[in-house]
Order: structure tokens, then C-alpha cells, then sequence
């Protein structure tokens, strides 16, 4: 019987590259964005959208380019540390991950205009690259499922009606694992051959790498004495990678039945999109700044790349591993959401200043689109996103004192859950801080930035769905060299 699943296996290479296995939280990876660019921006937590002045600052509003009074080119580092401690059935595990790139690279080019019967007193060009969005983390989840095993998994592909794509490479793995059995009954035609009793100890280690980046190109305008604003066009670029290892025993019959279970899963997600930001922000009186900033919902082309293997131990047939060959699934289309931001900001001279963001976003409007067969191909999923998927509101909060040379800043950042149930993922929270030293036509700016969520971590999308609780806590330190030049 295995012969014949062997030889339909060979079939799997021409119908596996339409189908995968995509979820909802897929999709964050790519909706939501991190605090990150230069160090001045992280120290304030972002919150510079009525204040502009900075080359991270226009991701937020793209009007804060035509704030610089003077040309200037600019540069990030930041190292990073991931800590995740999860809780699964009572046992509790950590991981944590350190690494460190150069998250940002920018310029901006002033030109003043010295006519003097025109009210546009000044065009700036500016081109900004930010790390939104990494990726480097560790996950190391154990602990002994009282009731549910790998089996559900595997089975609910086999006798899910569905013999074609990724169920029947799911099926292949499984059942050359001796995980399932055929049964001969066509209404049910795979059982468990996991020994029952309960108590499975399951072991997962999961590994994430990779970035999504942005790279803007910028033009802005003042108009008058208060007015200023802004147009972006945005570059995205990202690559993913996931290594995911779930391992599981059983003591309840040595002498039969399927002893251990070690099944792996390589993922890799690339692609690129674009996507639109214009603001504005106006001097409302003196010191006090406003502004308003709308970024049109990001449209991504995304391929993914799936290696597969398991390997076992039966009671009866002995141990082995298999294997499938890299399937390369076809270029898919994903629509995040698009996000409103409003600020208000007040400068206290030459002695400080305190800023503030609101933005807002409908997760629920993230969208898969098949880039051969339809949006239809992803209906049941854009449906799941819609059911569980609710509007998010971010604050922002920073704060800058001054003295002679030095600068030393604040913040504070709040972030809503997207799920429509917090249990899915919490709300994020976070504070930072940092410092400054002007030399005159160079600056060094430092930040420290912390912000931790609480989230479930689910070992597979169906089946065994059981989730553990993870807190997940950052820490970052930038570092950032600024050279103004006329």
C-alpha cells in the first residue's frame, strides 16, 4: 500500500504549486510596522508627525521633509535582542536572539526658493530606506498535551476531501510516518495509528530571519510661513525565512503503534510592493504644530518556497525519515491596510518640545489575491481575516529637552491588538529613550527602545491548534550619524 502512495506522490509536483497553507497571522508580518529608523526617532518613539525635521520622520508624514532647513545625509545601526517566554500545559520555556544591521540610510536635498513674489518658500527632495519590520526571533516551546496529538493534523488533510496540493503532501508525510494509517473505508480512509491514552510530550522550536524594508522617495513643499507638505512613493522589499521543528512521544504502548515523531518545515516568503503616503502639516500658532497623513494600503507580490521532512520510530516498522523536494508555490498578491495618522506637536523654543500621534487601521481590510485563479482561491481565508480581524489604534507619545549641545530624549508607544480577540494577541506597549550631541554640522544620537506583547503561538494552523501563551519582549539599541551640509 505504501507503492501506492509513492507513485501518486509523483503527481504532487505539478499540484502543490498552487496551494499552501496561509493563515491570518501570515498577513501581520506585512500589515503591521515597528518603531524603527534613526535614533532620534526611536528615542521619541516615533511620534513625529506635526514635527517632521527627521529622515524617519517622513515615513510617518511625508510633509516633515520640507522642515529641514539645511541638505543632509544620514545613517542607523541598531542591534537587536529578542526574549520569548512561552507557557504550554503548565511548562515554561525561554529563547532569546541577538543581531544586529544597518536599519536606516537616507538624504535630504533643500532648495530654497528666492523668488520673491512666490509663496513656496522651499522644495525638499528626500530618499529614506527603513527596516520597518525585523524579523529575528527564537521560539522554543515544550510541554505535555494532555489529550491532543500531531495525528489531528495530519488526518484532518487526509480525510478532508481534498487529495490534490499541499493536503496530499501532508497526507504523504503522515502516512509514510506511520503517523496515519489507511483504513479501507472510503467515508474515513486514514485513522491515527498514534497509540491513544493522552499525555503527548511535544517539544517545537521555531526560527524567524529575515526584514521588510521601505524605500521612499520623497517631495515636499512649504507654502507661506505655515503651511508644508508632502508626497511619498514607497518601495517595499522583504524576505522571510521560518525553520519550524515539532517533535512528539508517547509512553502509552511501546509495544506498538507510533513511538516518536520529529516533523520539520522550511518556509521562505519574498517579494516586493508599493504603496502611496501624502501629508501635510500647518503652524497652527506659535509653537504649536498640527498635521494630518494618509498611507494607501500596501500591494504586495509574495512567493514562497516550502521544504518538508519527517522522521519517526514505529513499534512495528522500525525508524526512517522522508522527505519532500523544495516546492516552489506561484507568485501570490497580498493588500495590507491602509493607515490615517494625525499629530499635534508643541516646541518650546530652542529648550524642547512634546509630540503626539493617533493613527488608526482596519486590519480586517488585509486581502489575499491569487495572481492566475482570482481573488476567489483565497475566499475562505480573506473571510477568516474579516472574521477575526478588528480596527487598531496606535499612540505615540515623545518628548525632547535641550541643552546647549545636548539633546535628551523620551516616549512612549501603545498599540492596540489587531485580532477582534485580545487572547489572540495583546496590546503592545512600549517606552524609550535616548540622547544627542549636535558638533555643528554633525550629529550623534543614541536610543535605547523596549516594547513587549503578550500573543498565542499555535504549532500548526489545523489540527493541533492548541496554543501556547508567549511574551515576547525587545530590546534595541540605535545608534545614528547625521552630516548637514548646504
Amino acid at each position: 500500500m505504501k507503492k501506492y502512495i509513492l507513485g501518486f506522490a509523483a503527481l504532487l509536483a505539478v499540484s502543490a504549486a498552487q496551494a499552501q497553507e496561509l493563515s491570518s497571522a501570515d498577513g501581520l508580518l506585512y500589515a503591521q510596522d515597528n518603531v524603527t529608523g534613526t535614533a532620534r526617532f526611536r528615542a521619541m518613539s516615533g511620534a513625529f508627525g506635526a514635527l517632521g525635521g527627521d529622515l524617519s520622520a517622513i515615513g510617518v508624514n511625508p510633509a516633515g521633509s520640507a522642515i529641514f532647513n539645511s541638505s543632509l545625509v544620514g545613517f542607523s545601526l541598531t542591534s537587536y535582542n529578542s526574549r520569548n517566554k512561552a507557557n504550554y500545559f503548565g511548562s515554561s520555556n525561554s529563547d532569546n536572539y541577538n543581531s544586529f544591521d544597518v536599519n536606516q540610510a537616507g538624504g535630504a536635498f533643500v532648495f530654497d526658493n528666492y523668488n520673491p513674489d512666490s509663496k513656496w518658500k522651499k522644495f525638499a527632495i528626500a530618499v529614506n530606506y527603513d527596516n520597518v519590520n525585523n524579523f529575528d526571533n527564537d521560539y522554543h516551546i515544550n510541554g505535555t498535551n494532555p489529550t491532543n496529538s500531531v495525528d489531528s493534523y495530519f488526518l484532518g488533510y487526509a480525510n478532508g476531501g481534498s487529495m490534490s496540493g499541499f493536503a496530499a503532501d501532508q497526507t504523504y508525510l503522515g502516512y509514510q510516518a506511520f503517523v496515519i494509517n489507511e483504513t479501507g473505508n472510503n467515508a474515513v480512509p486514514y485513522a491515527s495509528n498514534v497509540p491513544a491514552g493522552g499525555n503527548y510530550y511535544q517539544d517545537f522550536l521555531m526560527e524567524t530571519r529575515g526584514y521588510n524594508g521601505k524605500a521612499s522617495v520623497n517631495a515636499s513643499a512649504q507654502y507661506g510661513e505655515r503651511w508644508f507638505f508632502g508626497l511619498n512613493v514607497n518601495a517595499h522589499f522583504s524576505d522571510y525565512s521560518k525553520w519550524a521543528s515539532f517533535y512528539e512521544s508517547n509512553n502509552n504502548d511501546p509495544a506498538a503503534g507510533l513511538q516518536w515523531v520529529e516533523f520539520n518545515n522550511e518556509v521562505r516568503t519574498f517579494g516586493s510592493g508599493v504603496s502611496l503616503q501624502a501629508g501635510t502639516i500647518v503652524k497652527v500658532a506659535a509653537g504649536l504644530r498640527a498635521g494630518v497623513a494618509y498611507e494607501t494600503p500596501t500591494w504586495l507580490w509574495l512567493n514562497d518556497d516550502l521544504l518538508q521532512s519527517i522522521s519517526y520510530s514505529d513499534a512495528t516498522n522500525g525508524s526512517g525519515r522522508f522527505s519532500l523536494p523544495v516546492t516552489e508555490y506561484e507568485t501570490y498578491k497580498l493588500r495590507t491596510p491602509g493607515k490615517w495618522t494625525g499629530s499635534l506637536a508643541y516646541i518650546f523654543g530652542t529648550h524642547g518640545l512634546i509630540s503626539v500621534d493617533y493613527s488608526i487601521k482596519d486590519y480586517s481590510n488585509m486581502h489575499y489575491g491569487s495572481t492566475s485563479s482570482g481573488d476567489n482561491f483565497y475566499a475562505d481565508l480573506n473571510q477568516e481575516i474579516k472574521n477575526t480581524m478588528d480596527v487598531a489604534s496606535t499612540l505615540r507619545l515623545g518628548a525632547e529637552v535641550r541643552a546647549a549641545k545636548w539633546s535628551f530624549r523620551g516616549g512612549y508607544r501603545y498599540e492596540q491588538s489587531p485580532y477582534k480577540d485580545d487572547a489572540a494577541m495583546g496590546d503592545l506597549t512600549g517606552f524609550s529613550g535616548g540622547l544627542g550631541y549636535n558638533f555643528g554640522r554633525t550629529r550623534l544620537d543614541l536610543a535605547y527602545s523596549y516594547w513587549e506583547r503578550d500573543f498565542q503561538q499555535r504549532f500548526f494552523a489545523t489540527g493541533l491548534t492548541d496554543p501556547s501563551e508567549v511574551t515576547s519582549r525587545n530590546h534595541n539599541v540605535t545608534a545614528s550619524l547625521t552630516f548637514e551640509f548646504k
